[in-house]
């Protein structure tokens, strides 16, 4: 009995991991569809392009900048605390976003939104590695899986939703009853528990890792705004990023308790997963960035029914996630990886067959093809890191895999967006004649601010909305190029690297389990 107890609470442990999880993976896609909102000078705050990718990469950078760090801090002073302090600070700072009177506001509380969630989420996949046996770790971490590409989906339906019914502000508010609940169940369901050897705290490594992001996100994004990259202000920042992060990475493999242990990574399934892992949300996060402005602003979808066509993103990730396991007990992580990135390849290269008056059935079928795809590579590429950092440090693990992701959707939103940003300027400009030269500028910040000019040319008007939907589509297509060729050298660097079948694992006590955190004298 007590044995079916303890089984019994696992799941329900695991459960409350996944509202919590919830709660933080919501946010960035009900962002994605709002954005277009919030770029409208009357309903929303005008923001420019540049801002809106800074909306998105002021919470990510923050984010991957303090996985590491708050995931020790976890393993320190007890994981289910630090939890509950996140949920507190990520639903605080929600509200505050919610309230925002100026782009510039939006992007310090989304970077204090960031704070908060980068105290949740390495607790959520530690406490999930810590509760759950190795023979049974794959199995909750796939479901856990399952539930980021069930709220990627049912973010943007949320969100169009509430943009349906309210103003911009409340794709945020949503997050506080949900971060409220969250936390009730925590301190009811979840219990404590630390690492019984904790790391120290890199203060320099977290400020290296962040201000080297920062930079080199800051140059892109510039050079993409700007439509000149051979400058200072745009090479200068690029250049200064990379070299602090060479620099972050030579000092991380040389002191005894980094931010990011750079050496875990000579373990071929931690790097090869971890690459896996950034190619693959690299090629999304710019596929997510640009589709909510092609079926709103492009095809006139409402924000609730540009919502609702993703939901084949979710009935995919749903499809496969789930089989994982087995896939991979059958054929080995390597073979269903490299499937899941070749997958995720076939369907960008469908995003460059879309055009102004595509059939709406032709996305819905690349969002099903890409959920699978995602499906396939998460829970595997998950459980390979987890596999090789040893239990007591789960919080470094998934760290590490968080890290991947959120640098991934960073420099991909900053890559894939300046190249829109750069190339619907050069396809509008010729197409700026009938605009008064005082609103040129301001028509080539974005499709929305080029609708909201639109709408005050008279006849002229309709002229210039039709080069927009082309001289957006266009962009849309050079950025899906770019994002085909990222998924396909991902599958590539995973067929070369990835350990298939067979091969033995990693030097004893690299992986070595500890005793589970229901039983185990970690537990308070």
């Amino acid at each position: 009995m007590e044995r079916l107890a303890a089984d019994r609470r696992k799941w329900v442990i695991l459960s409350v991991m996944i509202i919590s999880l919830v709660a933080v993976v919501l946010d960035n896609t009900v962002l994605n569809i709002a954005l277009k909102t919030i770029s409208e000078p009357r309903v929303g705050l005008g923001a420019s392009q540049s801002q809106l990718e800074w909306a998105i990469n002021s919470y990510t950078l923050v984010f991957a900048g303090l996985l590491f760090t708050f995931g020790v801090v976890g393993d320190r002073i007890g994981r289910r605390r630090m939890l509950i302090i996140g949920m507190a600070l990520f639903g605080l700072s929600s509200l505050v976003s919610s309230y925002a009177q100026t782009p510039d506001q939006l992007i310090w509380a989304r970077a204090a939104m960031g704070l908060g969630g980068a105290a949740v989420m390495p607790q959520t996949l530690s406490i999930i590695s810590n509760v759950f046996e190795p023979r049974e770790r794959p199995r909750a971490i796939g479901i856990w899986a399952s539930a980021v590409g069930v709220a990627i989906a049912v973010g943007p339906i949320a969100g169009g939703l509430l943009l349906d019914h309210f103003w911009w502000g409340s794709v945020f508010l949503i997050n506080v009853p949900l971060t409220a609940v969250g936390i009730g169940l925590i301190m009811a369901l979840v219990p404590e528990s630390r690492s019984a050897q904790p790391g120290r705290i890199d203060y320099l490594g977290v400020l290296a890792s962040i201000a080297g992001l920062v930079l080199l996100i800051y140059g892109i994004i510039e050079g993409g705004d700007n439509g000149s990259w051979l400058t200072a202000g745009v090479l200068g920042p690029i250049a200064g990023g990379v070299a602090v992060l060479a620099g972050f990475a030579w000092y991380e493999s040389r002191i005894a308790h980094p931010a990011l242990d750079v050496r875990l990574f000579r373990d071929p399934r931690l790097s090869s997963a971890s690459a896996a892992i950034m190619l693959a949300f690299f090629s999304l996060s710019g596929a997510f960035f640009f589709t909510g402005f092609y079926t709103q602003n492009v095809r006139g979808y409402s924000p609730l029914h540009a919502g609702l066509l993703t939901i084949p993103l979710a009935a995919g990730q749903l499809l496969t996630a789930p089989r994982t396991a087995a896939l991979v007990r059958r054929l080995g992580a390597k073979a269903v990886v490299t499937t899941g990135l070749l997958i995720v390849a076939v369907s960008l290269v469908g995003y460059t067959r879309l055009g102004v008056a595509t059939p709406v059935w032709f996305l819905e079928a690349i969002f099903l093809v890409q959920g699978c795809g995602m499906g396939l590579i998460m829970p595997p590429a998950t459980e390979s890191v987890m596999a090789v950092v040893p239990r007591d440090r789960g919080g470094a693990g998934s760290a590490i895999t968080n890290t991947s992701r959120q640098v991934a959707v960073a420099l991909g939103v900053a890559v894939l967006g300046s190249i829109v940003a750069q190339a619907y300027r050069t396809r509008l400009t010729p197409h700026l004649t009938a605009v008064p030269a005082a609103a040129r500028l301001s028509a080539t910040q974005s499709i929305a601010q080029t609708q909201a000019v639109a709408a005050h040319l008279g006849h002229a008007g309709p002229a210039l909305l039709a080069a927009a939907s082309g001289a957006f589509v266009h962009a849309m297509h050079l950025a899906s190029v770019t994002s085909v060729g990222i998924a396909v050298l991902g599958a590539a660097a995973t067929l070369a690297w990835m350990p298939g079948r067979g091969v033995p694992p990693a030097e004893p006590g690299t992986a070595t389990p500890a005793e589970p955190a229901l039983a185990g004298p970690a537990d308070d």
